[in-house]
């Protein structure tokens, strides 16, 4: 207790200092979390007095961000950290990718350096005129043919990977690419409220809507094959040009593949996937299908005490449910018997050593406590021990912690992945494929480059978290004499304000801030499943980032447009209303019904029509009437005249009537007015009472669901993350009502998909993939007009569909949940 105390009250002394040299209070606690950041971080600040040298906010962001590079380093002495707070000082430095760039300058570069040699490395005084910038732009859309709109995010992405504009400031290349496209393509269109008087009196509404990006599909196959052309992907090495130890290594590996590009998406299955894992698959499965190579799922299970098989099951359904099908299903356990040959000829080769150290101590040695790291006392112990002591390992003659075998690599070198690291460890767990057979399991890094190797991987890609993992990669295929995949690494996908950390997803659902992994506020795949994201929408909005080596720090609602982009060409369009108030109308006569046949989307005549009813007793949102009218207000009010969005003729209240005991509007009576009626400034949403067609469908619950966190970085909030939880982050509304195009649009939607299932299922090499992997109830989606877009959540009861055949309509026994995917536009959402 009093050790938590006094780490508490140093971290409130490194927060205080911190904020005092610059930086904001929830910088100043992310930095003060990590001890060895936060004790580089004061270094800095007191050995150049940053404290009291006024520097503003964004340079002290920059110093922070030094010393996390720093934190990885150790081969960065005091002149060349002095050089780079210097120039931050001086505001040659302008940015934390400059910052970086600089600090890894210096592991291989030492001061006094070469001034212009430095200044090109890092950006620095770089400038580049509009008109050139404008040349480069129209060369790149000349190249890619890009012919409208639609490619605008590309290009924007595409023109920032341009070599020799990688210093190029991102809102100019913006605003550029912007103009030339407007000049070159015109303006982007705007939508105006239409209304067409057609032959029977109806009147047909569009929206006013901002400029979209159309759902088609054509246009998103050549927005997505030109990520694997351009920029990171497209300077990959072609299969063979990746460097061997020998070449014989090279031929086989090419008479093995025939050249093709093999690629691997490599998880572990000891937690669900995440938004990042479909950046991740997208990239190894898409490169491979668009070089028509093949590409492996491979499951790292060499870690049985967090493996469960949910996982396994959840990962493949994921990678069939994204539209990828791998070209065969591998597990790390596959090779344990080739692996453990390769750990005995690792000794032999004394290149491994089995090691008896606390794993205290192996952190200790490893320069975790001390600059640089240190020979373990087993280092040197002859092969013939090492390898008696390793069989012993393997026999059960240890148990955990008592012994590692680990890899003989070069502490002088200053990259950590090269200081020993452990190759086996003795686990007490039974494997889910082996069983009891093995009693030690092998590491991540002795697995993973071998096992590249034994799959003959041409391209073993990766995020940069890896970047420091290839040098250790290379070496041990080299120390083995086997074929050598070349790694390459790219960033990767960050959704601000969202957690991906398997083990604090895990406490948001054990401590039950959430319903389970896949509640729609999660950005688990599941989760965005169960919500209603499309997965063609989910690839669209990859794709769209493009892949470089850059991290992708994504805004929620920057994946929430992507979204809704995608949806409002593709989904039909219904009546609803989420909070109904009884109108009566009372020029109309009591049996009165007019069916209505109106367009399901007014720009997608594919889509279909539905015919709902009109009647004497109709139902609006209790938002679209108030007792106090104004003239910025257009809505319904008494003696104020609206139209209904897609009905015959307009309303005007002509009087209302009151709850007695709360007060509150219960009923609005109105008159239907004539064809000659002045046009109403305003249209509002409705639905009508007819029990003979089932109108309108009630709906028991409609889900609303707001960002969970408050911020948009959870993990710096103090104490932790989950005092960053929004308590307002879910609203429920019971007894909205969607006009009864509901029912046809829910079974062709669920016919339709299972439809498109059979075909693929029939394609497939898995007999293990049943429809109800790849088809739910969240492919019934619609947007309610005006109120956002929609998908039906598994909770709900539908006979319909659980029980084709049965007819339409609700029956007994029905509930029905509706998730909201996205709103109409952007919304801040609900905060605390």
């Amino acid at each position: 207790m009093a050790a938590a105390a006094s780490s508490a009250g140093a971290s409130e002394d490194f927060i205080h200092l911190f904020k005092s040299a610059g930086l904001p209070q929830s910088k100043a606690a992310e930095a003060a979390k990590n001890p060895k950041i936060a004790a580089i971080l004061r270094d800095l600040i007191d050995s150049h007095n940053l404290a009291s040298a006024g520097l503003s906010e964004k340079q002290a962001v920059l110093v922070s961000a030094l010393a996390v590079q720093l934190s990885k380093s150790q081969n960065i002495g005091p002149d060349e950290r002095a050089y780079i707070v210097e120039v931050v000082l001086e505001e040659k430095l302008k940015s934390v990718d400059q910052v970086n760039v600089a600090a890894k300058y210096f592991e291989t570069h030492s001061v006094p350096v070469d001034e212009d040699d430095f200044n090109t490395t890092c950006g620095v005084g770089f400038t580049i005129t509009d008109v050139q910038l404008a040349h480069h732009v129209k060369e790149y859309i000349n190249a890619n043919s890009v012919t409208n709109w639609s490619r605008l995010g590309g290009v924007i992405g595409g023109v920032k990977n341009i070599p020799t504009l990688r210093w190029a400031n991102p809102l100019d290349v913006k605003n550029v690419v912007e103009r030339i496209f407007t000049e070159t393509f015109g303006p982007k269109e705007t939508g105006k409220v239409k209304i067409k008087k057609e032959s029977n009196n109806t009147a047909e509404v569009s929206e006013s809507k901002p400029p979209m990006n159309e759902y088609d599909p054509v246009q998103n196959a050549k927005a997505r094959k030109v990520v694997f052309e351009e920029g990171f992907l497209g300077a990959l090495h072609k299969p063979g040009c990746n460097p061997q130890i020998h070449p014989h290594l090279r031929e086989q590996h090419l008479a093995a593949t025939g050249g093709q590009v093999y690629t691997r998406f490599p998880p572990e299955p000891n937690g669900y996937l995440h938004i990042g894992h479909c950046k991740a698959i997208f990239v190894n499965f898409g490169y491979a299908a668009h070089h028509n190579g093949v590409c492996y799922l491979r499951f790292d299970d060499t870690n049985p005490e967090k493996e469960e098989g949910r996982y396994f099951d959840s990962i493949i359904e994921v990678i069939y449910w994204l539209g990828f099908q791998p070209w065969k299903i591998t597990y790390s356990s596959d090779y344990f018997d080739e692996l453990y040959q390769l750990a005995e000829e690792l000794i032999n080769r004394d290149k491994a050593y089995v090691c008896h150290c606390s794993q205290e101590q192996i952190k200790a040695d490893r320069g975790e406590k001390v600059s640089c790291p240190k020979a373990c006392v087993h280092r040197s112990r002859p092969t013939e021990e090492s390898l008696e002591e390793f069989r012993k390992m393997k026999n059960g003659g240890y148990r955990p912690k008592e012994a590692f075998l680990r890899m003989k690599q070069d502490l002088t070198d200053g990259n950590p992945q090269m200081w020993d690291l452990p190759a086996y460890r003795v686990l007490d767990a039974s494997h889910h494929r082996t069983g009891s057979k093995w009693k030690i399991y092998p590491t991540y890094d002795f697995t993973h480059c071998l096992v590249d190797s034994f799959e003959n991987i041409s391209h073993s890609l990766c995020t940069t978290e890896f970047i420091a993992s290839r040098q250790s990669y290379d070496w041990l295929c080299d120390a083995l004499e086997v074929y050598k995949p070349r790694q390459s690494e790219y960033g990767r996908l960050n959704i601000q304000g969202t957690i991906t950390s398997k083990r604090k997803l895990l406490q948001l659902v054990e401590e039950k801030y959430v319903s389970g992994w896949d509640d729609p506020r999660m950005y688990t795949a599941i989760a965005l499943r169960r919500r209603g994201v499309p997965p063609e929408a989910i690839l669209n909005f990859v794709s769209s980032l493009g892949v470089s080596t850059a991290a992708s720090n994504i805004q929620i609602a920057r994946f929430e447009q992507s979204v809704r982009q995608y949806l409002e060409g593709s989904v039909p369009r219904l009546l609803m209303v989420l909070r109904p108030l009884k109108v009566t109308i009372e020029n109309l006569p009591e049996d009165y019904v007019l069916m209505v046949e109106k367009p399901l989307h007014p720009k997608v005549p594919e889509l279909g029509t539905s015919t709902v009813p009109f009647t004497r007793t109709i139902y609006i949102d209790a938002e679209d009437f108030r007792l106090e009218d104004s003239k910025d207000y257009f809505r319904l009010a008494p003696g104020k005249t609206v139209g209904l969005f897609q009905a015959p003729y307009p309303i005007t209240c002509t009087s209302y009537v009151k709850d007695p005991n709360t007060g509150e509007v219960t009923e609005v009576i109105c008159r239907l007015e004539d064809r000659n009626a002045r046009k109403p400034k305003a249209f509002i949403q409705w639905v009508a009472e007819h029990p003979a067609s089932g109108s309108p469908v009630r709906i028991d619950e409609t889900r609303f669901f707001y960002p969970l966190f408050k911020s948009d970085n959870p993990l710096a909030a103090v104490p932790d993350f989950r005092a960053d939880i929004n308590p307002n982050s879910v609203d429920v509304i019971r007894g909205a009502m969607v006009e009864i195009g509901f029912w046809s649009l829910a079974q062709e939607s669920m016919m339709k998909a299972l439809e498109e299932s059979r075909v693929r299922i029939g394609e497939m090499k898995s007999s293990a993939i049943t429809p109800s992997v790849l088809v739910g109830k969240e492919c019934i989606r619609f947007q309610g007009l005006r109120v956002a877009y929609f998908a039906l959540d598994k909770d709900s009861r539908v006979a319909i569909l659980d029980q084709p055949g049965v007819g339409t309509g609700r029956t007994q026994g029905d509930y029905i949940v509706l998730n909201r995917i996205v709103g109409l536009k952007e919304d801040a959402g609900k905060g605390a």
